[in-house]
């Protein structure tokens, strides 16, 4: 895989005008073909194998939110970065999941070309899946470079998306409370 993004980011290097055999450019196609790799290595990750059996019975009823989980991303349409936070609720139906597994889990789909809402779905129906949990709620809020360094380029715009599962979806109440523990009411 390295080799072959190192050789195809020498070929862009050349298509832009440049001259990959500059000094200050040598190592380039080698280092961005690294970061690329880092940067999609959610596409060789599975749910369990991310989970890794972190889920534990709990009598717990009670909401669980875990705020503020950085994400860093790219789009899907220009390759460009977006950057956030991740915001998870859930309502434990007897079971409960190790907390470092929520940003695990952020992470292995936000380290995937995507775009902002398919991504706060993926991880609203991982958690699902892997809690059984009556509802799942997640806010995310990022930062769009597409937006940014190019086209209208806005630099201060943000964009939330949310999805929202179970009783969070159809109870107002829990939803109220959710939005209210992350912040946003």
């Amino acid at each position: 895989m390295i080799d072959s993004l190192s050789e195809s980011y020498r070929d862009v290097i050349r298509a832009i005008g440049e001259d990959p055999e500059r000094e200050g450019l040598l190592d380039t196609p080698q280092r961005a073909a690294k970061a690329m790799e880092f940067l999609t290595s959610g596409y060789r990750q599975d749910l369990t194998t991310v989970v890794n059996n972190a889920v534990f019975d709990s009598d717990n009823d009670e909401m669980v939110v875990v705020r503020d989980i950085e994400l860093y991303s790219m789009c899907e349409h220009h390759m460009l970065p977006f950057t956030g936070r991740c915001h998870i609720g859930y309502l434990p139906n007897g079971k409960v999941l190790g907390l470092s597994k929520f940003a695990r889990i952020t992470d292995m789909f936000a380290r995937r070309l995507q775009i902002q809402e398919n991504l706060t779905r993926q991880v609203a129906l991982a958690v699902q899946e892997v809690t059984g949990a009556r509802g799942v709620g997640v806010v995310i809020e990022a930062r769009h470079f597409c937006m940014m360094m190019r086209g209208v380029e806005k630099q201060n715009s943000t964009m939330a998306s949310s999805v929202m599962l179970g009783d969070f979806r159809e109870q107002q109440a829990t939803r109220s409370e959710f939005m209210r523990l992350i912040g946003q009411v």
